[in-house]
């Protein structure tokens, strides 16, 4: 079974979910026969690349708040994240474009190490002082993912590397309705939309699991009519 997750770095409930998810999938008893892939989603993709502002302010203009209540939701997502086990500063992130983060999240994927970078970036985003919004910072979290630092800035130097890739999930995303991320899609039948519970997710996985369609069954084949013809010939009756 498939599972795609449309995500975006700069989303904490996309954070939160992640590790959700990953709890409800072990919980599933046929984890081991299920793939996840990352797909790409910029929750602000008409900001220019470099021009960060800080989190506290732009939820504040984006949703009508006080800086107090900004803070206040801000410290309601770190308790959230706190009991899915994951660090968080109510206070003091930045928040910048992530299409090229993106990009170098598609080479890792060429590279089996997707999983790796995406947990790396979002730790770095959320949980640690350091900006993620920076070439840098990126091409550092790459390799600390096990990603050849060469090639990781030549990804970077080249505005058109990976950039199909991350528009196409794009448009996947905008013809599967899906407005907000985290988005989960299973095996292309069930929907799941939003950081939920593990236990949902663990549900949703069993639900997907069981509408799969069954193995086929033969039937008479021992039956003494049933002769066969194979690679080495047909059965004599």
């Amino acid at each position: 079974m498939r599972v795609e997750i449309w995500s975006d770095v700069a989303c904490p409930w996309c954070y939160i979910g992640k590790a959700r998810f990953e709890q409800g999938l072990q919980a599933f008893d046929h984890k081991d026969d299920v793939e996840v892939v990352f797909r790409s989603f910029e929750l602000d993709p008409q900001r220019a690349k470099g021009d960060t502002v800080q989190v506290l302010p732009m939820l504040a203009s984006k949703y009508g708040m006080s800086l107090e209540q900004a803070k206040q939701a801000e410290a309601r997502v770190a308790a959230n994240a706190a009991d899915a086990g994951l660090g968080y500063l109510a206070e003091g992130r930045d928040h910048g474009n992530t299409f090229d983060i993106h990009r170098v999240l598609h080479f890792a994927k060429t590279r089996g190490k997707q999983n790796e970078l995406l947990d790396l970036a979002y730790a770095a985003n959320f949980a640690e002082e350091r900006s993620v919004f920076d070439d840098e910072r990126v091409v550092e979290l790459a390799v600390q993912a096990g990603l050849d630092e060469t090639e990781v800035r030549a990804v970077l130097a080249d505005a058109t590397a990976f950039a199909a890739d991350v528009r196409a999930d794009e448009q996947e995303a905008q013809a599967l309705g899906a407005n907000g991320v985290p988005f989960f899609v299973l095996d292309r039948k069930f929907g799941v939309s939003g950081g939920q519970p593990a236990e949902v997710f663990t549900q949703a996985l069993q639900e997907a699991w069981a509408a799969q369609t069954p193995a086929l069954k033969v039937v008479g084949e021992a039956a003494p009519d049933g002769a066969v013809c194979g690679p080495d010939g047909c059965e004599i009756p």
